[in-house]
């Protein structure tokens, strides 16, 4: 089976073998049934050392469709975006996705938040949040389109946190512990897959 990592997946014959090349002939054509219902979009502050890779890779096996680095007010880490599309192209492979996700250039804090509010489903994980916990922010469904919004190791400053909620993002809490950044996003992926019927 080989995949166009746009969706679609061909059902092949080997029929030739060479030392550079593999000549298939194509038996038949699906979608592939490996993606996930909706259209998840990670939006994921720089992080230090190799914790941006670690995320980058589980995010993609969980099944995330875009990721969307970006740099706010207490980020230290140096982008590695070329590094970075590698891994998920890798971490496609390796679990057998139909698509290969994309890994988007580095964009200001105040871009990130603009593109995450036009999800449907637009969630912002704040470190502050009192009220509203994930199950709660879950418990009318999830959309086709969701934004997921992760911020750095030193957590988000209070004028990020207030314009990413006057965007219309909703701030909801991860739980009573703090998690890591690296921990964060994929125990949100991981829920939101679940609450939208993926697992």
């Amino acid at each position: 089976t080989l995949c166009d990592g746009a969706g679609m997946d061909f059902d092949c014959t080997v029929e030739a073998v060479e030392k550079e090349a593999v000549t298939c002939r194509v038996v038949s054509c699906h979608a592939a049934d490996t993606e996930p219902k909706q259209s998840i979009t990670l939006f994921m502050a720089l992080s230090k050392g190799d914790k941006m890779e670690f995320i980058v890779q589980k995010a993609v096996e969980l099944g995330v469709s875009r990721i969307v680095p970006y740099l706010s007010k207490n980020c230290v880490s140096r982008p590695k975006v070329e590094r970075w599309r590698k891994i998920a192209a890798e971490a496609a492979k390796q679990c057998g996705r139909g698509r290969l996700p994309e890994v988007a250039a580095v964009v200001p804090v105040a871009q990130a938040i603009a593109q995450a509010a036009e999800s449907e489903t637009a969630l912002f994980f704040y470190e502050n949040e009192r009220r509203t916990g994930l199950r709660d922010a879950l418990a009318g469904g999830v959309r086709d389109t969701v934004s997921l919004m992760v911020g750095p190791e030193g957590g988000f400053d209070p004028a990020e946190a207030k314009a990413a909620v006057d965007a219309g993002l909703q701030s909801v809490s991860l739980g009573t512990r703090i998690l890591r950044c690296e921990t964060a996003p994929i125990a949100a992926l991981a829920a939101v897959l679940y609450a939208g019927g993926n697992m």
